[in-house]
């Protein structure tokens, strides 16, 4: 019954600023913790940020720290992660995910403030959007 829909990928330069967008349905924003992850090829997914629900704060990955905005709209199921100053570091599939449970949820704000692989802390997440960032 959770949906996760992401959009907002593209091609961007080194330097340019991408808005990432997620519609959310099948739950309740906020009595739930909403994330973003992505995944380059070859790699492990990686944590990027969260909005953790217990507190209302967003935590960050140390990569992306100070350079990419997590904001949601409980009104409209929305959550939008808003990348500036992007490196072709930032290159991968951006997902939208949720965690559920109150366990899920320590272990989603946990895994992304050292920027580790969240799988095992959201419950579902979206198809997920491409970022291309060039040189």
């Amino acid at each position: 019954e959770v949906q996760l829909v992401e959009s907002g990928g593209g091609l961007v330069q080194a330097g340019g600023s991408l808005r990432l967008s997620c519609t959310a349905s099948g739950f309740t924003f906020d009595d739930r913790t909403i994330g973003w992850f992505r995944q380059a090829p070859g790699k492990e997914r990686e944590a990027v940020a969260c909005i953790y629900d217990s507190d209302g704060k967003a935590y960050y990955s140390p990569s992306v720290k100070g350079r990419f905005t997590m904001s949601g709209d409980n009104a409209e199921n929305m959550v939008y992660l808003q990348m500036n100053t992007l490196k072709t570091e930032d290159t991968a599939v951006y997902y939208c995910a949720v965690a559920l449970s109150p366990r899920r949820k320590t272990l989603a704000v946990r895994t992304t403030a050292l920027g580790a692989d969240p799988s095992s802390a959201y419950d579902s997440w979206g198809q997920g959007t491409q970022v291309t960032v060039s040189a």
